[in-house]
């Protein structure tokens, strides 16, 4: 394991010193500009790379996104004690300038281990900054160093800009600028382009007004390597045409040869694929609307269900069905928002077809897959249609409700903390229900750790999905359900088995990370590349900073509440919940499986309670299927030897289970 974690942290190493070497004769500088532009302005201009660009996490303010910029790391807003980050001022100061309320910001920013001022620091010389007198100046704090002074400050009118800038561009290797608003912006971006050196890596990046929410912005780059005219990414979204606001640091000190400290979470941008402004455009317009269609989502596909529970309330048979259906399409609802997503449909139609396609889907595998197997056919599909998008890239995870969300500044853009706990719960039911009725066996048991090394190979690469969380979920459930479904008792033996697991888990995963990604995923690039003991004491910190406060979030100390109290009572009518199943080996594998995931969740992820709420959701969905065995089905006798077995009588054969509708 050490040589695989030595061999992962070389590579990275000798990665950057290659790109840092190219070009050795060459003047490397890097400018920075902001402006008031659209994605049609920025196609428009020749040479350009275009892409999103997810500004903060949490709620946008511009002070939060240039501290952010600068430090090369972010958390969410609701992290910090000071929600708002305190009121900054650039003022002239000698030949440079200095920003008022740094210090305050500073330490602000240290309760969370971040470093304002760090992008600065590591440019000899520091970096400079000119703007048009009686506009907004703030940008400046882009170009300051961790003391909060810009090395070289000017500020004049819009006529005479460029050649400020040029100026400046002859002393130092890091400009910040502020361009004019109107087409005048335009005008100067164009000029810009037009005298861009060689060596000179230009981005610019849209300005905006605070918002409440969160908030992306339009971005662009010329000077990547062989780049023209093409769409940006990066490895901290793996997603064509996003980046991130942490990107912009690194992708700088990248350029200019300088070294990227380890604090420093975002990855250097890149050209991804020739540009296609209209794609790009539906992009974000689909991105600008997701936050506010979760809930609603949800809320009306729960409603469904409970109308057409009233709906068939007449008789129990028809109640039953109604049960079965609702909660199957429930577990359907992975696959359908991917199908919305596709659509791209208003609100209205789009609430619509989750609540009406989840509903008919469960009506129709409760109609073709006999109980209890139903669970099999959205665990499939899910697995595969998650696995598909991310590999073709078509980006419809992402563009749905059950994705991440970038306008918020997710951390992780493919299976996110939305779909971790939930997918867990969802493919172990899957196992129950393809095992059963089961008998504790060598067999049974590899099945389940089987498909656990094909969920964990879906969710952690970071090709694929969401890293070190989702593989640590993965491994730890499923192996305490497959350790449930070996013969004989609980032994030290299987207890280390289990422990031991995510570990194997995340060894294999820095394999995959080094094969598939270059060394540059979130597990290599934040843990295996850290360089001393206290960076990864600094990612554990944050990570569970971020956690504690998520449960203070909105209404999540109910939901968590909730979740805790529904999670008490399953335990305390185990017997019952299993009842329909006659206490069958799988399902009660699969539902202690599902509640190590969401309580393992909560207590690895940076979103802590929420992995829980949905695993605990999820599972009540499960147990709610099972509830709904209709009365003409016949439970089947289970296995001699496992808990609450009917042993058949001697020379009887063991039944399998019927249901007739």
């Amino acid at each position: 394991m050490v040589a695989l974690l030595a061999a992962v942290a070389a590579a990275c190493v000798s990665a950057t010193s290659a790109r840092a070497q190219a070009a050795p004769h060459e003047r490397r500088s890097a400018l920075l500009v902001f402006l008031a532009t659209d994605a049609a302005q920025l196609s428009s201009i020749g040479g350009l790379s275009v892409g999103i660009l997810s500004a903060t996490q949490g709620s946008y303010t511009t002070a939060q996104f240039l501290l952010d910029l600068t430090q090369g790391a972010r958390v969410s807003s609701s992290s910090y004690a000071q929600g708002r980050p305190p009121p900054l001022r650039i003022s002239p100061a000698g030949a440079g300038a200095q920003l008022a309320g740094w210090p305050a910001a500073r330490r602000r920013a240290s309760s969370q281990l971040l470093h304002p001022g760090l992008l600065a620091t590591q440019i000899p010389g520091g970096a400079g900054y000119a703007g048009v007198a009686g506009e907004a100046e703030l940008d400046g704090a882009a170009a300051a160093d961790s003391s909060g002074r810009v090395a070289a400050f000017s500020s004049g009118t819009a006529r005479t800009l460029l050649g400020r800038i040029a100026t400046l561009r002859r002393g130092l290797s890091f400009v910040v600028a502020d361009l004019p608003g109107g087409p005048g912006g335009v005008a100067d971006l164009r000029a810009l382009l037009r005298t861009r050196e060689p060596g000179e890596l230009l981005i610019a990046v849209q300005r905006a007004p605070d918002h409440p929410g969160g908030e992306l912005l339009w971005s662009a780059a010329a000077g990547l390597a062989g780049a023209g005219a093409s769409e940006l990414s990066s490895q901290t979204t793996n997603e064509r045409g996003l980046i991130a606001s942490i990107d912009l640091a690194p992708s700088v000190l990248e350029h200019l040869g300088r070294a990227v400290p380890a604090s420093m979470r975002g990855r250097p941008i890149a050209a991804d694929g020739a540009l296609e402004p209209v794609s790009l455009r539906a992009l974000m317009a689909r991105l600008r609307v997701i936050s506010a269609r979760r809930l609603r989502a949800l809320g009306l596909l729960l409603c469904a269900w409970v109308l057409l529970a009233l709906v068939c309330s007449r008789s129990p048979r028809s109640r039953a069905w109604a049960i079965r259906v609702g909660a199957i399409g429930v577990l359907w609802a992975p696959v359908v928002v991917l199908i919305a997503a596709a659509l791209e449909p208003g609100a209205a139609v789009e609430y619509v077809v989750i609540a009406v396609g989840c509903l008919l889907l469960g009506a129709l595998t409760d109609r073709v897959l006999p109980w209890p197997r139903a669970p099999l056919a959205p665990a499939l599909a899910a697995v595969l249609a998650l696995g598909a998008d991310a590999l073709a890239h078509t980006q419809l995870l992402m563009r749905s409700l059950l994705g991440p969300d970038p306008i918020l500044g997710a951390r992780f853009y493919g299976i996110g903390n939305e779909l971790k706990s939930g997918l867990a719960v969802l493919v172990l039911a899957a196992c129950a229900a393809a095992l059963y009725p089961a008998t504790r066996s060598r067999r049974a048991a590899a099945s389940v750790a089987g498909a656990g090394v094909a969920l964990a190979l879906l969710e952690g690469p970071a090709r694929l999905g969401a890293g070190v969380g989702g593989v640590i979920i993965v491994c730890a459930s499923f192996a305490l359900a497959a350790v449930m479904m070996l013969p004989g008792a609980l032994t030290r033996r299987r207890i280390l088995i289990v422990t031991i697991a995510p570990l194997i888990g995340l060894l294999v995963l820095a394999g995959i990370d080094l094969a598939s990604a270059g060394g540059g995923g979130h597990y290599s690039g934040s843990i295996l590349h850290a360089r001393s003991a206290a960076d990864v004491r600094e990612v554990i910190l944050r990570r569970y900073r971020a956690a504690w406060h998520e449960l203070g979030n909105h209404a999540m100390p109910a939901a968590t509440a909730v979740a805790l109290l529904a999670a008490g009572a399953g335990w305390a009518r185990l017997e019952r919940l299993l009842a329909p199943v006659r206490s069958d080996a799988a399902w009660s594998a699969a539902l202690a499986g599902g509640l190590a995931a969401g309580v393992l969740g909560a207590l690895v992820e940076d979103s802590g309670p929420l992995l829980l709420v949905v695993a605990i959701f999820t599972l009540g969905c499960v147990a709610a299927y099972l509830a709904g065995a209709a009365p003409s089905c016949v439970a089947p006798q289970a296995a001699a030897g496992t808990p609450g077995a009917i042993r058949p009588r001697s020379g009887q054969p063991r039944r399998r289970h019927t249901c007739t509708r």
